[in-house]
């Protein structure tokens, strides 16, 4: 790839990625060029002195988007997808993929770099100095109510689609009960363990849950170094192709049975254990995998078992379950020159039978065998060339009710084999270069994202930390009950800002964070928990609510509504006071900004002291900018501003909402929200407040009644 003119900023093949409209995926070379306000791409490389049209091609301004819409399959191969679109304009869009992830990340960067660049007409107090379109500002009882664009251009009937689409997806991605309570801290340096000659160290969990089947195994974690890029192992962890039994000893069989969505997909695989074969059944799995690449460029693989009417049981195999497991991916640094990355590879599994419980040594082994494929990596590694790594998933046809015969059996294990080759037979056609079918798809559900504003620095005042702690609270109530004690049910309290991390004075210079984030700068008096049929927007309009209550006594409050989709829509509303706005602060200028400041600033902090291995690595601790990642709708009142964050606009958040809703009567979250610090003036951060819920119960939620 280079760069050809002064205009153009990178230029390459990609690959076309589309769907037809009677349903069937499609995929074309093209070659893509991007400049510094346009997108286009062509089906050969245009020449200089014979300047040619290309196929298609968008203005790439301010209000666009770069969306990571995850992994697609197309015909067992995985493709990695990016959507570039327009917010204000959604049918302007251009979806492109690359085999390989680091192609992809590098695309995704530079064309956020452009987009960054074009969004230099953001000022610093946060206003628009000029912008090819105008933000839709309504007037409601003399309330100045500003909302980010949620328009969408598609017809009524694609609209419709679209939200059956959405509701299918909440019910396929809620995983039952979800995983085990608790696990032990695999972080902690201490962990009783065995260390082989190999480098390779094994922890086992400590503690026995006394609710799990006697077959289940405790929680055993295997950690290694690998000698490759976070990406490569990525994509190998990922295949479930040939390629996986060179570095995987307990891999027989893998194919997809269901594709989520971009991060989430159903999974059937077929253990080989070697362990007194003739008398043990084998085991085989249906499970839920999700994945996320995080800001660190560390990724997370989660595994766990759930039921599929397309995967039963099969005959000759007994169904193990993955109570928790999965792979953590994270780069460390280089050592002589040789890039270096950390495998973490958790599992705790049932593997059921009627003996397995009185059989130890079985329990042990198994696991023990399956956990070794992290030194299966660093073998397969150290003897190959990362980038002749092109994963593959056959995809599996519906399988067959059970067949009691041996003759069924086998008959059944062929049609897979035949599927897999015919397969293989495709990928010489898949590639049509001459095709000018590239615009006939479905249109895909929009997910909007948001980028870093360009602002000039602001000479902050110093704040008077105490102001929170002179609020008179009585009066303030919420249905969700506050309780300072530790392990109670169903309440939140105040978490302690010390705990969070955040930018620190000299972060633009070395990029330093510290420990404790301080005092918050506004308090947190009330928490609602809601539930009703239907999205529930600007709650802060119902009668006796805390942002009322702050109104009559003169205070400036702040609502963050995070609205949880599904059949029955939920919302917890957490309500900040403060004294006043300090003018000319960070806080005031988010405040009183325009959507695209605010979506650029507006920031998250998650952490799970409680929950099981699998939710806190979905979760994660790593900061968030929640206007890049899910749709939010801003409502500026005369003396407060409410935030309503959409969590399911997010297949990302999504696939993390469906594992924490089926768990959460077990969890402890803590979050922090702040204004994102960018400039020396801005810096050290401030949290807006933080607030920890512990155990919460769906029951508890009532429906709120909402004015006009």
């Amino acid at each position: 790839m280079s760069s050809s003119s002064s205009s153009v900023v990178y230029e390459g093949w990609m690959v076309r990625y589309g769907r037809r409209k009677i349903g069937r995926s499609f995929i074309h070379m093209r070659y893509f060029v991007l400049e510094t306000r346009l997108l286009s791409y062509y089906k050969r490389k245009p020449q200089h002195k014979l300047p040619k049209l290309p196929i298609k091609s968008l203005h790439i301004d301010g209000n666009c988007r770069v969306e990571d819409r995850g992994l697609k399959m197309h015909h067992g191969h995985m493709l990695y997808v990016l959507c570039v679109y327009n917010k204000r304009e959604k049918h302007q869009r251009i979806t492109m993929a690359a085999f390989n992830i680091q192609e992809a990340l590098i695309w995704k960067e530079k064309i956020e770099m452009v987009i960054d660049q074009q969004q230099g007409v953001v000022a610093s107090d946060g206003n628009l100095a000029h912008s090819s379109s105008q933000q839709k500002v309504s007037l409601e009882n003399g309330r100045k109510s500003s909302f980010s664009d949620h328009e969408s251009l598609y017809s009524h009937e694609e609209e419709e689609e679209e939200e059956d689409n959405q509701r299918s997806l909440m019910r396929r991605t809620t995983i039952g009960n979800g995983p085990p309570e608790s696990l032990y801290d695999w972080t902690r340096e201490n962990d009783l363990g065995i260390s082989n000659q190999g480098s390779l160290r094994i922890f086992e969990e400590l503690q026995d849950v006394e609710y799990l089947a006697r077959s289940c195994s405790r929680a055993m974690k295997a950690v290694g170094v690998v000698e490759a890029s976070c990406e490569a192992i990525f994509q190998l962890v990922m295949s479930m192709d040939t390629t996986r039994y060179e570095w995987d000893c307990s891999f027989q069989y893998g194919s997809l049975v269901e594709e989520v969505d971009g991060h989430t997909a159903i999974l059937y695989h077929r253990l080989q254990l070697d362990w007194f074969s003739m008398f043990v059944w084998p085991r085989d799995l249906c499970y839920v995998r999700y994945w996320r690449r995080n800001d660190d460029g560390s990724y997370v693989v989660l595994f766990q078992s759930r039921e599929h009417p397309n995967c039963g049981p099969q005959p000759g195999f007994v169904r193990a379950q993955i109570e928790s497991g999965g792979f953590n991916i994270s780069p460390l640094k280089s050592r002589n020159g040789r890039i270096r990355t950390q495998v973490q590879h958790l599992m705790q599994i049932d593997l059921k039978g009627w003996g397995v419980g009185y059989l130890p040594s079985f329990q042990q082994h198994c696991l023990l065998h399956m956990l070794n494929s992290v030194a299966g990596l660093r073998e397969w590694f150290s003897q190959s060339d990362e980038n002749l790594i092109l994963p593959r998933i056959p995809v599996m046809a519906n399988m067959a009710p059970p067949v009691s015969s041996k003759k069924g059996r086998t008959t059944q294990d062929n049609t897979m084999q035949t599927g897999l080759q015919m397969d293989q037979s495709r990928q010489s056609t898949m590639l049509d270069e001459e095709s000018d079918e590239d615009e006939d798809q479905i249109p895909e559900s929009e997910q909007e994202t948001s980028t870093h504003g360009h602002d000039a620095p602001v000479k902050l005042p110093v704040l008077d930390e105490e102001d929170s702690d002179q609020i008179d609270v009585s009066g303030f109530s919420g249905n969700l009950r506050r309780d300072d004690r530790d392990n109670t049910r169903d309440c939140w309290r105040m978490s302690d800002g010390n705990n969070f991390r955040v930018r620190s004075k000299n972060f633009i210079y070395d990029k330093s964070k510290v420990i404790p984030a301080g005092k918050p700068l506004m308090k947190l008096v009330a928490v609602d928990w809601f539930k009703d049929v239907k999205r529930m927007d600007h709650v802060a309009r119902r009668k006796g609510s805390a942002v009322q209550v702050a109104a009559e006594k003169g205070l400036f409050a702040l609502a963050v509504n995070l609205q949880v989709p599904g059949t029955t829509n939920y919302s917890m509303v957490f309500y900040f006071v403060t004294k006043k706005l300090i003018p000319n602060s960070l806080l005031q200028r988010f405040v009183d900004g325009d959507d695209e400041f605010r979506n650029s600033r507006f920031k998250l902090i998650p952490s799970v002291p409680k929950g099981s291995w699998i939710v806190r690595q979905s979760v994660g601790s790593t900061p968030c900018l929640l206007g890049k990642a899910v749709d939010i709708t801003y409502i500026r009142g005369p003396n407060y501003l409410e935030i309503d964050v959409d969590i399911g606009s997010s297949t990302v958040a999504n696939g993390v909402l469906g594992l924490v809703c089926g768990v959460i009567t077990t969890l402890v979250v803590d979050m922090a929200f702040l204004v994102q610090g960018n400039t020396y003036e801005e810096l050290p951060e401030r949290l807006i407040g933080a607030v920890r819920v512990s155990h919460i119960e769906l029951k508890s939620a009532i429906v709120p009644v909402l004015g006009d």
